[in-house]
């Protein structure tokens, strides 16, 4: 929590907390901004795994009518007085989309009537689900990109996520076999437990069987998290990460985010590293230029306020100029990647002229290096990223996702 404050500070020269409100809006702000991206949760699962954080119930057909039936009037009153929109991509998360598969059509069917979709359709899958009708399916609904939730091909470590083995290997080359552009496995590692030859075998077997990218996350105890262990010390978590970066580069393989790698030519593929984007169902967030918005995490509140023809925003954050450019900063670092370009368009600025000392600083310690007009981070600027970003998922995601749980609508969130 010191760290993140401290941070903070720092960025954004200011002792100015970042304060949710429970502000409601009919009109979202979208129709000048380029790079927009498009986010759908579905937000059920067959059973609930202790180690994910993420909005979910257990499955329930007619709950999922009903869900399906909100989902797509929140598209409809978000699209209301806009012209149609080209976006950058629509992604699928979860929960566990492919139980609404049916379904996925319909939706994707309805956001083309308001939005040029291009750079393609993704979806998060659970291993259990995969055969060939669903792959068809998803195929026919014009979905390229897959993300399977694998975790580990190792019993013991899936024992310890409260996970059931189940044979991936076929399955994921079954996916290859249907010509995905994208195939990206999940994977965690510092499992409890874990070591570095089980976590490098997991690597080299999705690569194996058909991945194209591998998103890797570390373990972590979120405090309303069912874990039955508790995670690695940093030191490990450390090691094992760069013993990743070490496989990468022997492999071939391009690190294109601080916990992804993928093969060369691997079309972009993540559900964060957008400029902008707009989320429908419970618990997606929304980011404009200066606003960033959570729905409630309520299905039942997410449901009636659809019914009353309104959004159904819990909280609203409302950006300074400076607060937006450090959230750019922390997401575009996260990708390795800062161009001064794209800052200049978003921000009116060169990226100097807002963190310039930060840079410096940076360059200097050999966080990031500069080549024409670009900031790439090296490996050892990942790694204190890494460490970053799992202190920011402590102090500020673990807290206002504890509310949201609990709270459908809260007066005010301050981190």
């Amino acid at each position: 929590m010191l760290l993140t404050s401290l941070m903070k500070v720092i960025l954004t020269r200011s002792l100015r907390p970042f304060v949710f409100k429970n502000v409601y809006s009919s009109w979202l702000n979208y129709d000048n901004l380029d790079s927009l991206g498009l986010y759908v949760h579905i937000p059920f699962c067959r059973r609930i795994c202790g180690f994910c954080p993420y909005c979910k119930v257990v499955y329930d057909r007619a709950l999922a009518a009903e869900y399906k039936a909100a989902l797509l009037s929140e598209i409809e009153l978000a699209a209301a007085g806009h012209e149609k929109k080209r976006v950058t991509s629509l992604y699928f998360g979860g929960g566990t989309p492919a139980l609404m598969l049916d379904d996925l059509k319909d939706i994707i069917d309805c956001l083309k009537n308001y939005y040029d979709i291009h750079g393609g359709i993704g979806v998060e899958l659970h291993p259990d689900d995969i055969d060939e009708n669903l792959l068809v399916k998803l195929k026919n609904a014009d979905i390229s990109m897959v993300s399977i939730g694998v975790q580990s091909f190792h019993a013991d470590c899936l024992k310890r996520l409260g996970r059931r083995q189940t044979d991936v290997t076929d399955k994921l080359k079954l996916v290859k076999s249907l010509g995905f552009d994208v195939i990206d496995v999940d994977l965690i590692f510092a499992i409890p437990g874990q070591n570095t030859e089980t976590l490098l075998h997991d690597m080299e077997t999705a690569f194996q069987c058909g991945a194209t990218q591998i998103s890797t996350y570390p373990f972590i105890d979120f405090t309303f998290a069912d874990n039955l262990y508790k995670p690695m010390p940093e030191k490990v978590k450390k090691q094992m990460l760069a013993e990743i970066a070490r496989f990468a580069k022997r492999s071939g393989i391009r690190r294109t985010s601080v916990w992804t790698f993928a093969k060369e030519g691997t079309k972009k593929y993540s559900s964060v590293t957008r400029n902008q984007f707009l989320g429908f169902g419970v618990s997606a967030t929304t980011l404009l230029q200066n606003e960033f918005k959570i729905n409630t995490f309520s299905i039942p509140a997410y449901i009636e306020r659809i019914r009353k023809k309104q959004l159904p925003t819990s909280m609203t954050l409302g950006f300074t100029h400076r607060q937006r450019a450090c959230y750019y900063l922390f997401w575009c670092a996260y990708a390795m990647q800062l161009d001064d370009a794209e800052f200049m368009h978003m921000f009116g600025v060169p990226i100097a002229k807002i963190f310039g000392p930060e840079l410096w600083l940076c360059e200097r310690l050999g966080f990031l290096r500069r080549k024409n007009g670009t900031y790439r981070l090296t490996d050892k600027g990942a790694y204190y990223y890494h460490y970053l970003e799992q202190a920011y998922t402590t102090a500020y995601i673990d807290k206002m996702w504890n509310v949201l749980r609990t709270q459908p609508f809260p007066k005010r969130i301050v981190l």
